[in-house]
C-alpha cells in the first residue's frame, strides 16, 4: 500500500538520531546515587540508583521502595534494569519487575538493531499470565532508565534543548530536554549549582505521567540531584540522599 508506506516513512523520519556522546564525556565506572522521595509534606520512599560499567556498556540498577505509613496503605518494591553502549548511546535492553499494592507484573524489552525490532516479553506473576509484542525501532534508540544518564553525556546549555529518541511502550517517540535554567539546589547530600531540565514528549509515558523536571549538576559530569514529577495525584520529588563513586 503505497500510501500506508509513505506515511510510516514520515513517522520515521521525524524521529530524531541518537547522538553518541560526546568523545571527552566520562561515564563513571561505579556510582552509588540514593535518593529520598518526598510526597506533599511526607517522605513516602527511597529511590537508588547503581551505575557500573562493564566494557562498553553502562549498567544501571534501579531500585523504588516505600516507607513507613505510605507501605501500610500502598506497598512498593519496584526494581530496573538497563544499559547502554557508552560509545554510540544505544540502549542494550530495559527490564523491570513491579510490586505496587497487590500487582505484581515484570517485563523485559530486548532490541535487535540488525533486524530494526524491540520485542517485550510482559508477566503478570499474581494471573500467571505472560504476552509477548513486538514492534520497529530505529538504528539506535535509549530507554526510560537509561535516558536519564545519556542524557547527561549531551551538551546542557541554558535556552537549548537535546532531543532523542525513546523505546516508550512499544513505540518509539521524540523526547525533548529543554535546559531552561541555573539554580542552587539544597538536598540532604548538600547544595549543587545545577542546571534544570525539563523532558517532553509528543505521547508515550513521559507525556502521560505529567510535567517532569531533573536537576543536573551545572558541570562536567551532570549528576542529577533532583527530580520532580507533577502528576494527577499530587507532586513526588527526588532529593539526593547521598553519592558514593565506589
Amino acid at each position: 500500500m503505497p500510501g500506508g508506506g509513505l506515511a510510516l516513512a514520515q513517522q520515521t523520519s521525524s524521529i530524531p538520531t541518537l547522538q553518541p556522546p560526546p568523545t571527552g564525556y566520562v561515564f563513571p565506572a561505579q556510582e552509588t546515587l540514593s535518593y529520598t522521595v518526598d510526597w506533599r509534606v511526607f517522605t513516602a520512599g527511597t529511590a537508588v540508583f547503581h551505575l557500573t560499567r562493564e566494557g562498553n556498556v553502562q549498567k544501571v540498577d534501579a531500585t523504588a521502595d516505600s516507607v513507613g505509613g505510605v507501605t501500610m496503605l500502598f506497598p512498593v518494591v519496584d526494581r530496573f534494569q538497563s544499559g547502554f553502549d557508552t560509545r554510540t548511546g544505544c540502549s542494550t535492553g530495559f527490564s523491570k519487575q513491579l510490586q505496587e499494592g497487590r500487582r505484581k507484573v515484570s517485563s523485559d524489552l530486548s532490541f535487535n538493531y540488525s533486524q530494526g525490532k524491540q520485542t517485550q516479553v510482559e508477566r503478570n506473576l499474581v494471573k500467571g499470565t505472560s504476552k509477548q509484542q513486538t514492534a520497529s525501532i530505529p538504528a539506535c534508540v535509549t530507554d526510560s532508565l537509561s535516558a536519564i544518564f545519556y542524557a547527561a553525556s549531551q551538551p546542557l546549555i541554558v535556552g537549548k534543548t537535546v532531543s532523542f529518541p525513546l523505546a516508550d511502550s512499544m513505540r518509539t517517540v521524540t523526547v525533548t530536554m529543554k535546559v531552561e535554567a541555573r539554580e542552587e539546589i539544597k538536598t540532604p547530600a548538600g547544595t549543587f549549582q545545577t542546571l534544570r531540565v525539563q523532558p517532553t514528549a509528543d505521547e508515550g509515558v513521559v507525556k502521560n505521567r505529567g510535567k517532569i523536571w531533573i536537576w543536573y549538576t551545572d558541570d562536567p559530569r551532570h549528576m542529577p540531584v533532583q527530580i520532580r514529577a507533577q502528576l494527577f495525584w499530587g507532586t513526588i520529588t527526588f532529593h539526593l540522599q547521598s553519592y558514593e563513586t565506589k
